[in-house]
């Protein structure tokens, strides 16, 4: 792009951000801090500014935050439009218009995708419903569940032990709450980490009290005639009566506003290279459409160029920060966005923390601590070099093992540790689920190659 075209940019254009949440918060601070003059508008299907989800299914469940207090801090004033409680349904990408719910149309001359997923809803409409069944994602949701747990229900029924099903389960248990966990895998937290480590997370809910129930799917809510929610029909015949079901299969990328406009989008994602540039849908790349955030999907050097969709809070901060500073730079001066996946959880009195690609795993190791006494680190490899780590209770190594991970070290793990077990010797096999199948809660999903692709693979099967 011409040079005076980046100057007339940055002095007089118009940037619109669709997503006004974490991502969309940070591009546009680093817009105005990196000297962006223009027009800039934020669009928000939510109508509350920016707030921090993790806090949702942490502190506002059990009472120690307020909902309305979970915003966001500002770094610095953006002046900008703010368009909030109105959602994008389309975009004409040769017109450069983004089409508003309310019939409005805004214009721009870049755009930002920040729109990042929602809950997958319960799959029956009419069951989803019921008074007592619940998701977890807003600011909204939290408001609602927290009400409902503080109402001390005779029992908490959560469909999915992925990160957020679980966090909820030890929130339950923490106000003493009777809850019921049900997996169609064979463990918790299997998606993200694998069938050992999941064998880890299971045995740490049984012994916090919670009812766990593994390679069983819901097969029917049930109300009364108030229509309230009153029990869970699973697939072993087996009936749990519960006041409250929480739904926690996941989560979809809000990508649907996009259908028919050319771009590179489906339930995978948007595709984007490394400089958070969009494709579309012919594998071409744009020039004023980017992307950021858990909507995107970006091929990583570390991971063999595979293009991966990361919901990682950290993640979207600095795809945001790449993506804004690229949207008003000359060419020779953008950057890639190569952030190094991470992610932590608490859950049962127990930090859990991961670096890097854990799915694509292959095989696991343990090289420090005991899983038996729940403070460990395992060390992931792939085709003979380390991918990813994860840590329970032991954070101290995970700086160590993301350096390990960006110089491809190789795997098995070579080095003797001081503090290792008998069991960590030998590497075995990670146990993830086959991937075609529908898992609870991965937070990478490693997409393949080819940023045109919008076919999925997706076998449909009760929850």
């Amino acid at each position: 792009m011409p040079a005076d075209h980046v100057d007339w940019l940055r002095r007089e254009g118009r940037i619109v951000i669709v997503g006004a949440q974490l991502a969309g918060l940070r591009a546009a601070e680093t817009l105005r801090g990196e000297g962006f003059a223009g027009e800039l508008t934020l669009i928000g299907d939510e109508p509350y500014e920016p707030y921090d989800r993790p806090p949702l299914s942490k502190s506002v469940l059990l009472g120690m935050a307020a909902p309305h207090r979970t915003e966001l801090p500002r770094r610095r004033e953006i002046d900008a439009k703010w368009r909030l409680g109105v959602a994008a349904t389309g975009l004409d990408l040769t017109a450069k218009r983004v089409r508003l719910a309310d019939g409005d149309e805004v214009e721009y001359d870049r755009l930002l995708i920040a729109t990042g997923v929602r809950a997958r809803p319960w799959p029956n409409e009419e069951e989803a419903r019921l008074d007592g069944v619940c998701l977890l994602r807003t600011r909204d949701d939290a408001a609602d569940l927290y009400q409902r747990l503080k109402a001390r229900p005779r029992r908490v029924f959560v469909v999915g032990a992925g990160f957020a099903g679980s966090e909820i389960a030890s929130a339950c248990r923490e106000m003493g709450l009777p809850v019921t966990v049900a997996e169609r895998a064979g463990a918790p937290l299997v998606g993200a980490l694998g069938g050992v480590i999941g064998a880890v997370a299971a045995d740490l809910q049984i012994e916090n009290g919670v009812d766990l129930r593994t390679r069983v799917t819901v097969t029917g809510l049930e109300g009364d005639s108030a229509g309230r929610v009153r029990a869970v029909h699973l697939s072993d015949e087996s009936r749990v009566e519960a006041d409250v079901v929480v739904v926690s299969l996941g989560s979809l990328r809000n990508t649907d506003w996009l259908a028919g406009s050319g771009l590179g989008a489906g339930p995978r994602g948007i595709a984007c290279d490394a400089g958070c540039r969009a494709f579309d849908f012919r594998g071409i790349v744009t020039d004023d459409v980017f992307v950021a955030g858990d909507v995107a999907r970006s091929p990583h050097a570390l991971f063999g160029y595979q293009f991966l969709a990361l919901e990682h809070w950290g993640n979207a901060v600095a795809q945001a920060e790449t993506a804004a500073h690229n949207m008003i730079c000359h060419g020779a001066d953008r950057r890639p966005h190569l952030w190094m996946p991470a992610f932590w959880s608490s859950m049962f009195g127990v930090n859990i923390k991961s670096v890097g690609v854990p799915p694509m795993g292959e095989q696991l190791m343990i090289t420090q601590g005991s899983p038996t006494e729940r403070r460990f680190v395992g060390v992931y490899g792939y085709q003979g070099r380390i991918v990813a780590a994860v840590a329970f209770d032991n954070t101290r190594w995970l700086e160590f093992y993301q350096r390990q991970i960006e110089r491809g070290a190789p795997f098995p793990v070579e080095f003797p540790t001081v503090d290792r077990r008998p069991e960590g010797r030998q590497p075995v096999d990670a146990d993830f689920p086959d991937p075609a199948l529908p898992t609870h809660g991965p937070m990478v999903t490693l997409s393949g190659y080819s940023p045109s692709d919008q076919q999925l693979l997706f076998h449909p099967a009760r929850h």
